[in-house]
């Protein structure tokens, strides 16, 4: 089956009403994007904001009139004529392979790699994660994420208690377990990041010593590793948290931080835990520290 493709500049409109007129008109799918390549790195959920130049597409089955669907919009938004718009014809494919042909085996520090299954792993006596991009973020592409593996590969894992908060899609945690901890605790808000971990968990045959927790349900606990890959505001809020969390000596990783960001998150975590090293990959930072 093919598609129209609608892209509309939003400017100054409602994104919330262009979107319900666009499902009024016929759309099956409404996607917001950046058109600017504005990066927003912490959105307040409070305050959702979009990009200074968003662009909106609506898919629509190929035999739309695009005439009609111009109509239409412009009656309910009420509007004399539309921000800048085109009608692309889209011709279908299968989306999940499109997605995996940019994503490949990628390899971090000296023995571990991450494979999507559509490969081989190019190492077989590597540390080889199979995970494909799917519900939750945490592939390993992102800087953040890499940042986190690279320590992984070269830290004496064996025997420790590991707890992941803020899991995504459970890579830290499984490359945790691979690597040898004994009882990885993942961690996360987000239902579909820990219905993610336990698939990929079980992918990578270590859902027995992986457990899954929201915040809220986590239980009283002393580990020896804590990783944390999640951005510079519920860092600075989490410090006394993972002072409970981590024992005396305990490491603390954290990444997802820009960097002038850096001294904010060394302030904070002065208080309960020593500085040990700092290691940046594009804008983004990890900062080590010990449990004081």
């Amino acid at each position: 089956m093919n598609w129209l493709e609608l892209k509309l500049a939003l400017g100054n409109l409602d994104p919330e009403r262009v979107e319900e007129a666009l499902l009024e008109a016929g759309a099956i799918s409404v996607t917001l994007e950046d058109a600017g390549d504005q990066p927003i790195y912490e959105p307040d959920p409070k305050n959702p904001s979009l990009w200074s130049d968003t662009r909106l597409t609506g898919l629509f089955p190929a035999d739309t009139d695009p005439d009609a669907v111009r109509a239409a919009l412009l009656a309910v938004l009420g509007l004399e004529r539309l921000p800048a718009h085109r009608f692309e014809p889209l011709e279908d494919r299968d989306w999940t392979r499109e997605w995996l042909k940019d994503f490949k085996p990628m390899r971090f520090g000296r023995r571990l790699w991450i494979c999507p299954s559509a490969y081989v792993p190019p190492d077989p006596q590597a540390v080889n994660i199979l995970l494909d991009p799917g519900l939750a973020f945490g592939t390993g592409s992102h800087a953040t994420t890499a940042l986190c593996l690279e320590w992984l590969d070269q830290a004496p894992l064996a025997g420790l208690t590991v707890l992941d908060y803020g899991c995504g899609s459970g890579v830290l945690a499984i490359a945790a377990a691979r690597l040898g901890a004994a009882r990885v605790y993942a961690v996360d808000n987000d239902p579909q990041a820990l219905t993610a971990t336990r698939e990929n968990a079980a992918r990578n045959g270590v859902q027995e010593r992986i457990g899954l927790y929201s915040p809220e349900s986590l239980p009283a606990l002393k580990a020896q590793l804590l990783l944390a890959n999640i951005l510079a505001r519920p860092l600075l809020e989490l410090a006394p948290r993972f002072a409970e969390l981590l024992e005396t000596g305990g490491q603390l990783v954290l990444s997802g931080i820009l960097e002038p960001q850096e001294q904010d998150i060394r302030r904070v975590y002065a208080t309960g835990f020593e500085f040990r090293e700092a290691a940046r990959r594009e804008d983004w930072l990890r900062l080590v520290f010990v449990r004081k």
